[in-house]
């Protein structure tokens, strides 16, 4: 007959065995395998460690095979097994990962769940697994624009530059107008919120004119300089111009940070601005409204109080603007800019360089 290998404990793992075989706060699993080592290392036979630990005789060999291979590592985890074979195949599974990034239905711009589990004859839960794994959304598309402006480059410095590194004795200030904000009423009255519902509004509504927010935002501590005029021509910008000349210290440059709307540079615009040599306008690159911070600061007031607000006539807009600017100068969010010119070049140049290849 056939005798097993012989099991040697180096003192080092004789103590670590036998500490394993005692051990009470140890996986039983582990202490049962550390029992078969420890009998086996003191010359019992395959059968009767089995005997004495109720085991079958196949799990002393296994677990004195496992000891000799990987010594202490291996009666610490469990060996790796295979599992349940896949009953969709890998070829399948690359076929649908093919078609949702190669190609689409003829009937629709993009793959659904169940126009893909008919097209490859698989199930729609299945379907929805291999698009999880692999981090694919077909239902969702993100906008972009990449700027053709040709001083993209000189107007990005500039820009991320009073960002980055205002100027002395300056004011750095983000300007822009929001026009065309609609005082909307809604035809009938809502529901309110409560336990187990949302609130609810009609879908429909009555307009009740129009306003253009101008504002402007201070990058040194996040207070807004807001006004609401009916139009955005270059008269109203002036008299906004004129605002925020009364409205900030005296002493100190005006950095204005403006878009290339055609108000912003009307012959006026620029009679008045020679007049005011305190007042510095910096354009930004044409569609980069991204680089323009109170972009960011309409995005709030939209958010909390535009969107999903009731008004009766325009002054009612009007006043629910200037309070909410009022409450915002109360507590101001300074909002910072952090990315370096570098970092935007390289992105600039990795979506054109994507562009270009489609082309």
């Amino acid at each position: 007959m056939k005798s097993a290998a012989p099991v040697m404990l180096s003192p080092q793992e004789r103590s670590k065995v036998d500490t394993w075989a005692r051990g009470k706060s140890f996986p039983l699993r582990l202490v049962q395998r550390a029992q078969i080592i420890r009998m086996a290392a003191d010359g019992v036979q395959n059968q009767d460690i089995a005997q004495e630990l109720g085991v079958s005789r196949p799990t002393v060999q296994l677990w004195r095979q496992r000891f000799l291979a990987f010594r202490l590592e291996g009666l610490e985890k469990d060996a790796p097994r295979p599992g349940r074979i896949p009953k969709i195949p890998v070829k399948k599974i690359h076929a649908v990962i093919e078609a949702t990034l190669h190609t689409t239905p003829p009937n629709a711009t993009h793959w659904s769940t169940r126009s893909m589990a008919k097209a490859q004859g698989l199930s729609e839960a299945t379907i929805r697994r291999i698009w999880k794994q692999h981090n694919l959304k077909p239902h969702l598309i993100k906008t972009f624009k990449v700027s053709r402006d040709k001083q993209f480059v000189e107007k990005l410095y500039d820009v991320v530059g009073l960002y980055l590194n205002p100027p002395d004795k300056s004011l750095v200030l983000c300007v822009d107008e929001k026009s065309q904000i609609q005082a909307l009423d809604r035809t009938q009255p809502g529901l309110p919120m409560k336990k187990g519902r949302c609130g609810t509004m009609t879908h429909d509504y009555k307009r009740n004119g129009t306003t253009t927010l101008f504002a402007a935002l201070s990058m040194l501590d996040g207070t807004i300089i807001g006004d609401c005029l009916p139009r955005h021509r270059h008269q109203e910008f002036i008299r906004f111009l004129k605002k925020i000349d009364g409205e900030t210290p005296a002493g100190l440059d005006l950095h204005l940070i403006v878009d290339n709307y055609g108000t912003h540079k009307h012959p006026s615009v620029k009679t008045w601005l020679k007049r005011h040599s305190r007042f510095h306008l910096h354009f930004i690159p044409t569609s980069s409204s991204w680089l323009n911070m109170v972009e960011r600061w309409f995005r709030e007031i939209t958010d909390k109080r535009i969107r999903r607000g009731t008004f009766r006539n325009v002054p009612a807009l009007i006043e629910a603007i200037k309070n909410y600017i009022d409450n915002h100068n109360q507590n101001p969010q300074v909002f910072v800019w952090t990315a370096p010119v570098a970092q935007i070049l390289t992105k600039v140049a990795k979506s054109k360089e994507a562009l270009d290849a489609l082309h």
